[in-house]
């Protein structure tokens, strides 16, 4: 952290333990330093089951995760944390939420126990300046995080936070707030969208959730589209989805499960590569597809 950073964030704490807490932040910042460059992933995680099953998709997750260097911090954007403004979540021990009913008990009894880290919390308040960022204590780690992270790190030995969506705000909002976090890839801290590009769950066919490769036509022409901007690194179309044709307003009827993935490629450097995998359908109206930047 340089001096305008530190004195900015000395400037943002309260007068009641300031010194001290001025010390944890900058002594965070400094064991994070010299880490080599993060990639970005953005993860399509379908159904909660992906947490228990084997499959090609796990078998993916796993494949991206011994692919890059062990992090040194994870930070999550789920789909399943929309809020009312930004927060992330700033815990120690953050709990493993089961947020999704009609599932095996096997699915429920699975735990993830990743230690959070407040200091990163923190450190992420200070780093985003065009929003107020707030610290929770209450929500921890949703099938969004722990279903697909725990293919990565299954010793869940490194810590993780998630950051909210915040629902009142348009993608392009989105897109300019996750360019401030891209400090954090320079300091071991992999960042992570996780979401679906496709994601209809009313027009599922449910005869064919397991049926890999099966698509509606407009789900594979929207998803073949998508992948043709992200290829170009060609974002504003998809900053702009709801203006692409029916097609894509069928594969994006609601905007929780997309935005993920515009935090994954605003983070983007000017020719950086990108690697797409996963790149498969379920159910008609989903798609797996998830991609590696960098």
């Amino acid at each position: 952290m340089n001096r305008k950073d530190f004195l900015a964030a000395a400037a943002a704490l309260p007068l009641t333990g300031a010194a001290h807490k001025l010390s944890q932040l900058h002594k965070f910042s400094k064991e994070l330093d010299n880490s080599p460059k993060m990639p970005v992933l953005f993860l399509g995680h379908g159904s909660p089951m992906n947490a228990i099953e084997e499959n090609e998709f796990v078998q993916g997750f796993r494949k991206v995760g011994a692919q890059i260097e062990k992090p040194k911090a994870i930070l999550v954007v789920s789909a399943h944390w929309e809020t009312r403004g930004t927060f992330v979540t700033a815990m120690d021990n953050p709990p493993t939420i089961h947020d999704f009913g009609g599932f095996p008990r096997e699915l429920f009894e699975v735990q993830y126990p990743a230690p959070g880290s407040p200091e990163l919390a923190q450190y992420t308040k200070e780093i985003i300046t065009s929003a107020e960022v707030h610290l929770d204590d209450k929500w921890g780690l949703d099938h969004g995080s722990w279903s697909v992270i725990k293919h990565l790190y299954p010793d869940a030995d490194v810590p993780v936070i998630q950051m909210s969506i915040d629902y009142t705000q348009p993608p392009a909002y989105h897109y300019a707030l996750a360019k401030e976090l891209a400090i954090l890839r320079n300091k071991g801290v992999l960042i992570v969208g996780s979401g679906n590009i496709v994601h209809n769950l009313r027009m599922v066919a449910w005869q064919h959730l397991n049926t890999t490769g099966y698509a509606y036509d407009w789900a594979q022409y929207a998803d073949e589209k998508m992948k043709e901007y992200i290829r170009e690194g060609n974002h504003q179309p998809l900053i702009e989805y709801y203006k692409q044709g029916k097609e894509f307003q069928l594969a994006v009827p609601t905007p929780e499960h997309f935005i993920p993935m515009l935090y994954a490629l605003s983070l983007q450097e000017k020719n950086e590569h990108i690697e797409i995998f996963n790149d498969a359908a379920v159910g008609g109206s989903l798609t797996m597809t998830s991609f590696k930047i960098g």
